[in-house]
């Protein structure tokens, strides 16, 4: 085994989308565990859209990523070396490992995990957070009931095909939003969604609004917010009464700085905000590290779904650490087909 272990740090702040150099492919010695710690080897690192607000320096929920520290982000991989009770060689954890090769953590901080269960690659989308995120938004906040509309952006993602699953599940008219036919169309013909419109096919928010309307004739119900832009000022105007928003992202945004500074948008902060007061919206922002204690519960009544095939799931596999920066990159523009994931091992 090499001594050296290999990461990823932040080289440089991004100006709108990241390129290649805002990244550094760093060598550094493989630590030894001190008392409470374990050294795993990660064997798959999850790509996911909030890292891109991590890469800016402005006020967020989270500390923002510093020039020269490791990307962080969470894994999967095999202790190879123990000094903590409960932990040994050859067991497999979930943790936040960051982009490299190896992680040196306080076993307190992981999750260990059993591979014979379900595919260590599902705790970081289906079984994980991404999963997890569209459970507990939907249920929590979008507050489904049989015979309503629900509609979901990014439709083939983790967190959207999770939702429309649900959705669907519960007895609701799920529409999706996606960028491109092909994922259309696996929306539909996989993850079951009743409708799904291409979102590039519509030049602006009015002409993606009226296909809306059409794919929804009684309405939107339930609007999941995970991308921002264009498909939430088509969404808003076709808002039910008491409709609800779980606002978990913006992609759309975030290339545009932290909080969408700078964004284009035809929708005024008036127009918005008029719509939630007359239509008695419910609007809920939320981050999910403030509910991993809802976990459990979310793995019991998920995970017998996604092993009996009732919940559908794909995984896109980047290959090699050296790659994470690339795929990331391609994310940020829709180049994914389902859970984003780098293969290290």
């Amino acid at each position: 085994m090499t001594d050296q272990m290999q990461y990823i740090t932040l080289a440089s702040r991004p100006t709108g989308a990241p390129t290649p150099d805002n990244f550094a492919f760093e060598t550094a010695p493989i630590p030894d565990p001190a008392a409470g710690e374990v050294l795993v080897r990660v064997h798959y690192m999850s790509l996911d859209p909030y890292m891109r607000g991590r890469m800016d320096a402005g006020k967020s929920y989270t500390a923002a990523t510093q020039i020269g520290e490791t990307m962080g982000g969470g894994g999967v991989g095999e202790v190879i070396a123990s000094n903590a009770e409960g932990w040994s060689v050859g067991d497999f954890a979930l943790g936040m490992f960051g982009w490299a090769s190896h992680a040196l953590q306080p076993a307190k901080a992981l999750r260990k995990l059993d591979p014979n269960v379900a595919p260590l690659t599902a705790t970081l989308g289906v079984l994980g957070m991404p999963g997890f995120t569209g459970w507990h938004g939907l249920m929590e906040y979008g507050r489904p009931k049989a015979g309503e509309t629900l509609v979901v952006a990014a439709a083939t993602g983790p967190v959207g095909s999770m939702v429309g699953q649900l959705a669907k599940s519960l007895g609701l008219r799920a529409v999706g939003i996606a960028g491109g036919a092909d994922k259309c169309a696996l929306a539909v013909d996989t993850f079951g969604f009743d409708a799904c419109l291409d979102h590039r096919a519509y030049p602006d928010a009015k002409s993606l609004r009226a296909a809306l309307s059409d794919a929804c004739p009684n309405g939107i119900d339930i609007y999941f917010e995970n991308v921002g832009g264009k498909v939430l000022e088509a969404v808003m105007p076709v808002m039910n009464a008491y409709g609800r928003v779980p606002v978990c992202g913006m992609i759309s945004w975030y290339n545009a700085g932290g909080l969408g500074a700078g964004a284009e948008t035809t929708m005024t902060v008036p127009a918005l905000w008029r719509g939630i007061l007359v239509n008695h919206l419910s609007v809920q922002g939320f981050i999910i590290s403030d509910f991993f204690h809802r976990l459990p519960e979310f793995i019991q009544d998920v995970a017998p779904k996604v092993l009996n095939g009732q919940i559908k799931y794909i995984e896109d596999i980047a290959e090699g650490l050296e790659n994470a920066p690339d795929a990331f990159i391609g994310l940020l523009e829709g180049k994914n087909l389902g859970k984003l994931i780098v293969k290290l091992v």
